[in-house]
């Protein structure tokens, strides 16, 4: 029986849908990253999970942008473009599975990296900060043969962690084949590190991955809450506000705006929230007004 809770690190993390993480800041050693994309995705109709798009990026190149240091970035599965800097190979047999990739991309690393980042390719929420949380787990624990982290469930996410690589090479090796083989049963013998993850309500945790349809609605949800949040924080920057909005007071206005375009017409949800605003910067209670209005949108309805 596997069982990897040698140590359990917990770590904070603030959640960012685009570019790169800053708040883990860290001095790591050299890494490799491989990334597993030759999955069937027989949930999302044989669509290759790597090339499906969210916010205008595919799924692959948001995987890649968390390891953007790693050397080499080594991509394992069928014919796909690649940004900059990636190198694909192809796994054998062709759809052999997780740890037949593994098997074919730690073949391409060179002999003097020591530690390498094993990812699935359908993660649009991990970040550089989870990456270099790993990084940092092995690097504290002088003996531990690698890190992976832990989802909100206490579930071991073994497609999110960080490997010494002889440690890993010496698994695969001792396995009678990799066509198949599970990733739970290769690292059975190995020293984990378990890394859990503070992630905070309503945001996208970074082992979320697009196994089906749903999944990837689950996360362009997200994106779009992510983005309406940063833009409203730049307004309120530009404006020189003393304050901002949280999430509940956004929804609020969403909310009527919603009520005012569907009871009265489109227009009236610009109109309705600027009124809001003007009545408010004089004096009115903002939740009193809010319900006096979409009573009256309502009535329009």
């Amino acid at each position: 029986m596997l069982t990897i809770e040698r140590r359990l690190v917990t770590l904070p993390m603030t959640p960012r849908l685009r570019g790169r993480a800053t708040n883990v800041a860290c001095v790591n050693p050299p890494y490799a990253a491989v990334v597993l994309a030759g999955g069937a995705a027989r949930r999302l109709g044989g669509q290759a999970k790597p090339e499906l798009r969210l916010g205008g990026r595919r799924l692959l190149e948001l995987v890649l942008a968390a390891v953007p240091d790693a050397c080499p970035r080594i991509v394992v599965g069928p014919p796909m473009e690649l940004p900059p800097g990636g190198r694909l190979v192809r796994e054998e047999p062709a759809g052999g599975g997780p740890v037949a990739g593994l098997a074919a991309g730690l073949a391409e690393l060179p002999p003097d990296v020591g530690l390498v980042a094993v990812l699935a390719a359908d993660l649009p929420f991990l970040t550089d900060a989870v990456i270099a949380g790993l990084l940092d787990a092995v690097a504290a624990a002088a003996v531990a043969d690698g890190a992976v982290l832990v989802d909100g469930d206490g579930r071991d996410q073994l497609l999110i962690g960080v490997w010494q690589v002889p440690a890993l090479r010496g698994a695969v090796a001792d396995l009678p084949t990799t066509e198949g083989a599970s990733m739970r049963a290769t690292i059975a013998g190995l020293d984990v590190v378990r890394v859990s993850w503070d992630v905070p309500a309503g945001t996208p945790p970074p082992w979320w991955d697009c196994d089906s349809a749903a999944d990837l609605h689950q996360a362009k949800e997200w994106l779009s809450v992510s983005e309406l949040q940063e833009w409203t924080d730049r307004v309120v920057a530009e404006l020189g506000l003393p304050e901002g909005l949280d999430q509940d007071e956004i929804d609020l206005i969403l909310d009527l705006a919603r009520d005012s375009a569907h009871g009265v017409a489109r227009p009236a949800a610009p109109l309705t929230t600027y009124l809001l605003g003007l009545a408010v910067g004089r004096g009115a209670d903002r939740d009193e007004a809010v319900a006096q209005i979409t009573a009256l949108a309502l009535d329009e309805g």
